[in-house]
């Protein structure tokens, strides 16, 4: 048995913006690798003091099993590391650790015991950059404003986690858990996170059968909407959706109309897409991609069996390159803020230096504030 010192520094929580149900996630660099991770742990309340093993410790190991059966796609978050922590604070500070690394089937096995005895279930994870998380790049931090993706990277993300979405289904898992603090984007690359609502699917029986058809659904309504409008499918702000796996399931069954008014510009054939979708309208996820792959070849992408126009495809090079120039020239934005804000702090400088840093802080925001993409 090793001390949790041996094998991980844990440092701060790096979940504060959007709280999940059941786990803390820490920042922690894995002592063994040199790599730093998210170190995942239950929540101290789901602890049971008879050692009954609630859903939510279930889920570790459910989603550690997920994990490793999609652990092939450039698309999920990668595991590291799954075991148990003998620390009940919040944050593990010291103690015991089991690590069973990448051995999902010994995790899974030795969970009665650590649950009778009080230990909480970890998991290390691929550490991702907040600010790459879709839910903190595009809430708003000022009323009246809202950001979407352009609609070419909309469709390579809609197409990326469609086929995770594919791959899922085709192992028998429903991904369901949809929203946007569990998307990470950089602008080419799509990561998601968090499988622990995630359910094992008997593509047998009609009734779980069914949760393929509301992956699309959900899919449309909880990660494509606002990707493409910048607004919540639940008629309010974009904020986080904390919740067990009930409501995970529920969250959206209401919504079968989606309302693009305030996108009046947006591309016809994405909106009867999304539409259809979210009227339950899509029973496979491969009868999505076509209908994904048929929209994009109208935005100038080239598919086997959907005509593209030369025209088309020259412009879409020309517009990838000015939303790369975009990505690029806001990043050089934030840093030229932050040059001018760690200089205003400095001691010593003069109230007109001060003055002057100070305005140009809050001018380069403004710019920020108004910018034309998330």
């Amino acid at each position: 048995m090793a001390h949790l010192s041996d094998l991980y520094r844990l440092d701060n929580f790096n979940d504060t913006f959007a709280l999940g149900h059941y786990a803390r996630v820490l920042d922690a660099l894995d002592r063994r690798t040199g790599h730093i991770v998210a170190f995942k742990v239950m929540r101290t309340e789901h602890l049971s003091a008879d050692g009954d093993m609630r859903w939510e410790y279930r889920a570790f190991g459910s989603e550690a099993d997920i994990l490793m059966k999609l652990g092939d796609s450039p698309y999920v978050v990668q595991m590291t590391d799954c075991g148990y922590v003998a620390d009940p604070g919040e944050a593990p500070a010291g103690g015991e650790i089991e690590s069973f690394q990448r051995d999902v089937l010994g995790f899974i096995q030795a969970m009665p015991d650590f649950a009778r005895r009080g230990w909480r279930p970890y998991l290390g994870l691929q550490n991702l950059p907040r600010h790459h998380n879709l839910l903190y790049l595009m809430k708003p931090n000022q009323g009246g404003a809202r950001w979407r993706l352009p609609s070419e990277e909309g469709l390579v993300l809609a197409l990326q986690f469609a086929e995770v979405l594919r791959l899922a289904h085709h192992k028998g898992i429903a991904y369901l858990d949809h929203k946007l603090e569990h998307v990470y984007w950089d602008g080419a690359q799509l990561r998601i996170i968090d499988f622990n609502s995630s359910r094992q699917v008997d593509s047998h029986d009609p009734a779980q059968a069914a949760l393929y058809s509301m992956d699309i659904h959900n899919l449309c309504v909880g990660i494509l909407y606002p990707v493409f409008t910048g607004l919540s499918p639940l008629k309010s702000a974009l904020r986080p959706q904390p919740g067990n796996r009930n409501d995970a399931e529920a969250r959206y069954r209401d919504i079968t109309q989606l309302d693009f008014g305030v996108e009046p510009t947006l591309s016809q054939s994405l909106k009867e897409l999304l539409q259809s979708g979210a009227a339950a309208q899509i029973e496979r996820i491969e009868d999505f991609i076509t209908g994904l792959q048929r929209v994009a070849s109208l935005h100038g992408w080239d598919f086997p069996h959907h005509y593209t126009s030369p025209a088309s495809r020259d412009a879409r090079a020309q517009m990838r390159a000015g939303v790369s120039r975009l990505r690029r020239g806001q990043a050089e934005l934030r840093e030229a803020r932050d040059l001018f804000r760690e200089a205003a702090i400095q001691d010593g400088i003069t109230e007109d230096l001060e003055a002057e840093l100070r305005r140009l802080v809050k001018a380069v925001n403004d710019m920020l504030n108004h910018r034309v993409i998330p």
